[in-house]
């Protein structure tokens, strides 16, 4: 089993699985609340079944249909990595170790350096360098994502977080974007609609039990979560380059996932559609995602 990295800042504490994906192991505060849900999902097989409250999405977010993309003329082909399904999910970052570059009592960087060879070849064929950082707050959550192109070639990229949220007191849910994009029976993308009605979260509601899986565009780069029956608030905030928000709530389980994102779902057969978010980085190139928790009484 995997060692956990213990972080901590005053009565607040942290749990990191770096040789699990850079995964977070749980989060918690002096009273007891946890603010992140560890789950076990079986579909990532990668994570041996071990649970897991949040971990990191690199080199791109959800979903690529059929294992294949098709970049700069040239066709390729990935390794499956979601049980059940026909297509790689979430990049290989959460299928990898990571090694602890930095360390303080409240704060982790860690490193991965990944080249298309043995047996990661089939994980993603350009070599790249991922920073994930965990700042540790008593009122609060800092992650910070930084990847570089080392490869020779330009490559498309993407990138986000995927944090589990605890579902019971009555969670309610709110957050502010422009667009949906509807699934097909393949989970992918299907038509964009605008995020009004059943599928707006303008005001906060309750997280409720039904099934959504969905991208939301134009993100305003805010959401918010309640918990009345705790007395919790938790504001989630992204920087710009995070444009997408995942919604994810199966219905009868005790969590959900909000996750701040780069790319659309399949974006990367997605090239005509201007606010996809894949980037493509040149040789030395960065990209860099921020994301904020803050916790307080309500």
């Amino acid at each position: 089993m995997s060692a956990t990295l213990e972080l901590r800042a005053g009565g607040a504490s942290l749990g990191l699985l770096p040789d699990l994906g850079g995964s977070i192991a749980f989060w918690r505060n002096a009273a007891g609340m946890e603010f992140l849900r560890p789950v076990s999902d079986p579909h990532l097989v990668a994570q041996h079944g071990r649970a897991v409250a949040g971990y990191p999405l690199v080199p791109f977010s959800n979903r690529i249909a059929g294992d294949h993309f098709r970049f700069e003329g040239v066709d390729y082909h990935l390794a499956p990595s979601f049980a059940g399904e026909d297509c790689a999910i979430h990049g290989n970052g959460w299928q990898r170790r990571w090694r602890i570059a930095l360390l303080s009592d409240s704060s982790a960087t860690l490193a991965l350096d990944h080249t298309p060879a043995g047996a990661h070849a089939g994980q993603w064929p350009f070599s790249y360098r991922a920073q994930l950082r965990y700042d540790l707050h008593e009122a609060g959550l800092s992650i910070g994502i930084l990847l570089e192109n080392t490869d020779t070639r330009d490559q498309p990229v993407g990138m986000g977080f995927h944090p589990y949220f605890p579902r019971h007191s009555g969670l309610k849910l709110g957050f502010v974007a422009s667009s949906v994009w509807t699934n097909g029976p393949d989970h992918l993308p299907l038509l964009r609609i605008p995020a009004e009605g059943e599928w707006s979260f303008a005001r906060m509601r309750d997280a409720g039990d039904a099934a959504i899986d969905n991208c939301y565009a134009g993100w305003s780069g805010s959401a918010f979560l309640r918990w009345p029956r705790e007395g919790y608030a938790l504001t989630m905030e992204g920087s710009p380059d995070l444009s997408h928000l995942v919604l994810f709530t199966p219905p009868a389980q005790p969590y959900i996932g909000l996750e701040p994102v780069s790319n659309m779902n399949d974006g990367f057969n997605r090239t005509t559609i201007a606010d996809s978010g894949v980037r493509v980085l040149a040789p030395g190139q960065v990209m860099e995602g921020h994301i904020r928790m803050t916790v307080a009484r309500c």
